[in-house]
């Protein structure tokens, strides 16, 4: 009884910091002629609601798709018509066509928090109190530590609540996912996925664990008994979901076909602003968008991504465990980021969440990690005037995660998952202990230069010659240490012996 009332004191929490968060400012917010990604989505509302299904992706004389068109699977596209429907009922005006574009004001506002904060209780603070409970031999204490540490992320706040987005919802829909595979609810847990993948097409990012750690539990029942049933099963329950999911635009091959190219837009380009992955880095020496065509870059961010993610996929499919594919959707998702093509920034949110969920297992190099992924997002927070938001809430993050799991202490081998590998290194050079005093000391520096570029991002004034100074170095320094993460979180996969019974893990 004690636990669910300090879950419950957690979660009130964790609404607390996210509706403060929302009372700030937005993306784009009196900022004609395009506004934002607020804008974005009430315009999503005003188009769902009044137009037919087969026009919702097309260009039309009333549906401009260079004006925010919608480029989401057709689970957003209800989600949208679904708050319209309410928005209808409180004020028509919010989503008269033509006439509601850039619409501002209080009750608004409001309304479109709450839809965020009504979504969050909905799908995602559920699956992580519901994770965070069933962690096998931890303490109370613990459990209650990592859920408000997870409740408590900022980059998930500040994005959903002041940016203004849903990321919740995909998110939370893979973690019910990760949750249900846990019980081996393995059909409830492919359903929950394929809800995620289509609501946003980049929980692509976490497709090939969740495939290839299914496709490895078929193969340990064996292929031509228990196991083939199980893959069929499965295999029925993705296409049924998504069938039912495309059911409305499937009445025309060239409606699914539109539908696929607003999801997937190549002519986009590499990577959008100044995301922390590798082209965009690189692009400082080499200008790759205006040196390779699109097809060639689309080619060579396959090859890599398909080369960074494919360890821990094989090690995954040949020995399943719920431990390495835990691993597996930080080090996939990661790859992605970094790699792959047509990268946002918000796109590090996809990585962020696994980390959450081994918080309890490696507190200090999840801490780090989600430290990073939010001053990854620095331009953009600074772009969306949430400087305030992002210290206070990074501040408040650090001190839960510091006291709670006494970080700074959990620095041995054992703590850092690297006891393997030091094994394997002491083999060649017997006196090789230094893995924990090297990672203590690079937190101490990542962090004093993290703290150092937001002080400068936010009071100097860059170069002329120079304008994008700050926004690249902060790009830059994320990708380095988004480079050094990913090759920490498959070194523990590749080097780890054990076969996930033993770990901390759901019941």
């Amino acid at each position: 009884m004690e636990k669910w009332s300090l879950m419950t004191i957690t979660v009130l929490l964790g609404l607390i910091v996210r509706w403060t968060v929302s009372f700030g400012s937005y993306s784009g917010a009196g900022k004609p002629p395009m506004y934002g990604d607020y804008e974005a989505q009430r315009h999503w509302q005003e188009v769902t609601y009044n137009l037919p299904i087969k026009q919702w992706y097309f260009n039309t004389s009333d549906n401009n798709l260079q004006y925010w068109g919608l480029d989401y699977p057709p689970l957003t596209a209800y989600h949208s018509l679904l708050c319209a429907y309410v928005a209808k009922l409180i004020n028509p005006d919010w989503i008269a066509l033509h006439t509601s574009r850039g619409y501002e004001s209080q009750p608004h506002k409001l309304f479109m928090r709450a839809t965020v904060l009504i979504a969050d209780l909905l799908v995602y603070i559920p699956a992580v109190i519901l994770y965070c409970c069933y962690l096998k031999e931890t303490s109370t204490k613990k459990k209650i530590a990592s859920a408000l540490c997870i409740l408590l992320y900022p980059s998930l706040i500040l994005i959903d609540y002041g940016h203004f987005q849903y990321n919740s919802v995909s998110l939370g829909f893979a973690l019910w996912g990760v949750l249900f595979l846990s019980y081996d609810w393995d059909l409830l847990g492919s359903l929950a996925f394929c809800l995620a993948i289509n609501y946003k097409q980049m929980e692509l990012y976490h497709s090939l664990p969740f495939f290839c750690y299914l496709l490895g539990k078929c193969f340990q029942k064996g292929l031509t008994g228990k196991g083939l049933v199980l893959l069929i099963k499965i295999a029925f329950t993705v296409v049924a979901s998504f069938a039912i999911c495309w059911l409305p635009f499937c009445t025309e091959v060239e409606q699914i076909l539109q539908v696929l190219r607003r999801l997937f837009p190549i002519d986009r380009g590499l990577f959008e602003d100044k995301v922390a992955n590798i082209w965009c880095s690189l692009s400082v020496l080499i200008k790759i968008k205006n040196v390779m065509s699109p097809q060639t870059q689309l080619k060579l961010s396959f090859a890599f991504t398909f080369l960074t993610l494919l360890p821990a996929c094989i090690k995954l499919t040949l020995q399943p465990s719920l431990r390495r594919f835990k691993f597996a959707l930080v080090s996939c998702a990661l790859s992605f980021f970094l790699f792959s093509f047509q990268v946002h920034e918000k796109s590090i949110l996809l990585v962020s969440i696994p980390v959450c969920l081994m918080i309890n297992e490696i507190p200090l190099m999840c801490t780090w990690f989600l430290l990073v992924s939010t001053f990854s997002l620095l331009p953009l927070l600074l772009k969306d005037g949430l400087l305030l938001a992002y210290v206070v809430t990074t501040l408040a993050f650090l001190t839960v995660c510091a006291t709670s799991f006494s970080i700074f202490e959990k620095t041995s081998e054992e703590d850092l998952q690297l006891k393997s590998l030091s094994l394997s290194i002491r083999g060649y050079i017997p006196s090789f202990r230094a893995f924990p005093k090297i990672i203590k000391s690079l937190f101490i520096v990542s962090v004093t230069l993290m703290g150092i570029l937001t002080l400068m991002s936010a009071t100097l004034t860059p170069p002329q010659k120079l304008p994008d100074l700050f926004p690249v170095s902060v790009s830059v320094v994320s990708c380095l240490h988004f480079l050094f993460f990913l090759t920490y979180f498959n070194a523990i996969v590749l080097w780890d012996s054990r076969n996930g019974r033993n770990q901390k893990k759901i019941n």
